[in-house]
């Protein structure tokens, strides 16, 4: 079994009080898919899966021998666009700028990305993630909350060059391996207000609350629902703050979401 590649140590992986949190993962351990509870370094299996919420098994397994796979089994992937004045801003009072990310685009904490040959400005995007609990058709903003079953940690990866020239963003947003996500869902924490910070190589490149967001989750959900029938494990990419920069070769990005943890990826070119 392929053992994690970057960003190993417990602390990097989990950063909330065990008492208060509920985390989720999905994972293969020994050639088979399986979700869990993370509870220190173990994983406690579930019976089945997280919609509905199954029930707890005796069986526990160390987060050392687990390969992290995206959390849920998206799909449908979407994404704000545009929703940090501190990126590129767009009218609050005007619908959220959305476009797809592709189901076969995720990839899961601790993978290593190898980029296409001709993908040569690919950048990092450190966002929030929000995961759907149950079917979502036509709800209000008030019922939005109701809906969204935790957060979890994701980088939008994009090719600026290839977003600037093709008609459509799909290329650029939903190649496979764009979609990095994981490795845990948390339930306990206010998603409205909560740190994103970006790292490449160990450097800070993007820091900012999700408070700072032009549309809110409730909006986002609601907006969704009115044209989409949103399901449980659908995911919401809630879009990213501050600046980006071209990546290259075995760079390592990290995304640390507030109260949730560490996704870890290592960039490799063909």
């Amino acid at each position: 079994m392929q053992k994690p590649l970057i960003c190993a140590a417990l602390t990097c992986l989990l950063q909330v009080n065990s008492a208060l949190a509920e985390q989720y993962a999905r994972f293969s351990y020994l050639g088979a898919e399986h979700y869990g509870v993370v509870q220190g370094d173990h994983i406690q299996l579930l019976e089945a899966g997280l919609f509905p919420l199954s029930k707890r098994l005796d069986t526990t397994v160390s987060i050392e021998d687990v390969d992290w796979l995206p959390p849920t089994d998206a799909k449908k992937v979407f994404a704000v666009g545009k929703n940090f004045s501190s990126h590129i801003a767009s009218r609050a009072s005007g619908p959220p700028p959305i476009f797809p990310k592709l189901p076969s685009a995720l990839t899961g904490h601790n993978t290593h990305i190898t980029l296409p040959a001709d993908a040569t400005n690919v950048h990092f995007e450190g966002e929030m993630v929000l995961v759907i609990g149950k079917r979502a058709k036509n709800i209000t903003e008030a019922q939005a909350g109701d809906y969204i079953f935790g957060i979890t940690v994701g980088n939008d990866l994009t090719e600026r060059s290839w977003q600037r020239k093709d008609l459509q963003w799909l290329r650029a947003k939903a190649t496979d391996g764009f979609g990095p996500v994981g490795p845990v869902i948390e339930r306990a924490v206010d998603y409205n207000n909560v740190v994103i910070t970006t790292r490449v190589n160990g450097k800070i490149v993007q820091q900012e609350s999700t408070k700072n967001m032009i549309h809110k989750p409730a909006k986002v959900v609601s907006y969704l629902s009115r044209y989409f029938s949103l399901e449980p494990g659908d995911l919401i990419f809630m879009g990213t703050p501050g600046r980006t920069h071209s990546l290259k070769h075995n760079d390592e990005i990290t995304v640390n979401l507030e109260g949730v943890g560490t996704l870890s990826n290592r960039i490799k070119k063909p």
